[in-house]
């Protein structure tokens, strides 16, 4: 993975935008209205996670059945990689937490690239995010597994409601107040707008070129199972276990404000996301995988976009910052190296 480098990441003062949610947000004006989705968003919301997931329980049989080739493996293969990267490396490092500087070209890359794995609007995806990080684990926090208490039912309660029934809740974060930077930039802008038209492109994309390839109806309708609903469902619930699971349960070897924790069987489908102990205690860090044996391929991936001269500014770790958030009950570690 990438090493450190010797440019610092210094901290913000605090109660700084950067401190609290990671990007220059200004105080919204007093008696700012929250806004609500439709009833058509609800609606639409639920289907897209349904439907995907009864395409996971009948991944198993289908496949047993025949159902499943190698124009179904590499298709799907693709998609998750080109959408779960959009969103670990672009809504997430770099829209929410500006972990690096992209050209104009990654920039829109990387935006529709994330749109496509369905999870809502860009504009949205980081102002909910932001909020999290500034409440995280307390009142306020859109998804904290620990919101209905500590008790065996209130954390099964918490932890369902925080994978994904959070999605449903009617009040929505205000973008102008956690998002106005993003708002700002007309790409970003139309982007998030042309959500609907980057989804239709998603849902139809695998089952064009399974068609194509194949020459055949049957090939088309297996990769629209595979590369569309099994793919959009696995990286769903990739995501929102980061959100769960991350939350509940994982080793702490960093001193943050919450109850973040790194969970290693996540590590290879969230492309890195899930040492997200490290992560909650320096958020713009580019690398959330900071020890050793610690796959982090959305890092690897920003890595490889800075040797091709195509994003700088990129905020490596530092050792002595990663020393400074030590955990003070992790005697055995040393600093990072």
């Amino acid at each position: 993975m990438p090493p450190p480098t010797t440019a610092p990441v210094l901290d913000a003062p605090a109660g700084s935008a950067t401190t609290e949610t990671v990007a220059a947000v200004p105080q919204a004006s007093p008696g700012e209205p929250a806004t609500y989705p439709s009833r058509g968003e609800q609606i639409a919301l639920a289907v897209f996670i349904v439907v995907p997931f009864l395409a996971i329980v009948a991944a198993v049989p289908v496949a047993w059945g025949g159902w499943l080739g190698w124009s179904d493996v590499v298709i799907a293969s693709v998609m998750y990689v080109v959408s779960g990267l959009g969103i670990t490396v672009g809504f997430h490092r770099l829209f929410t937490h500006k972990a690096f500087k992209p050209n104009r070209g990654v920039k829109i890359a990387l935006a529709i690239a994330g749109t496509l794995a369905v999870q809502g609007p860009l504009i949205r995806w980081v102002a909910d995010h932001r909020k999290h990080h500034k409440f995280s684990d307390r009142d306020g926090d859109p998804h904290s597994p620990w919101r209905y208490g500590e008790s065996v039912p209130g954390l099964l309660k918490g932890l369902a409601y925080a994978h994904m029934g959070w999605l449903f809740d009617a009040e929505q974060t205000p973008h102008r107040k956690y998002a106005p930077d993003l708002m700002k930039d007309p790409d970003l802008l139309r982007i998030s707008r042309q959500f609907l038209p980057w989804v239709a492109v998603s849902l139809i994309a695998p089952a064009v070129v399974g068609g194509l390839w194949t020459m055949s109806w049957q090939g088309a309708l297996t990769a629209f199972f595979w590369g569309t609903l099994v793919r959009i469902a696995l990286l769903h619930h990739v995501t929102w276990a980061i959100n769960s699971i991350c939350h509940a349960v994982g080793e702490q070897p960093f001193r943050s404000r919450d109850r973040s924790g790194n969970v290693w069987w996540l590590a290879i489908p969230s492309f890195g996301e899930s040492w997200h102990n490290l992560h909650h205690a320096d958020p713009t860090c580019a690398r959330h995988g900071v020890l050793p044996g610690q796959v982090d391929l959305s890092a690897r991936t920003i890595w490889i976009l800075e040797k091709l001269g195509w994003v700088s500014d990129v905020r490596w770790p530092v050792a002595e910052r990663l020393a400074s958030r030590r955990a003070a009950a992790d005697p055995v570690h040393g600093p990072a190296a």
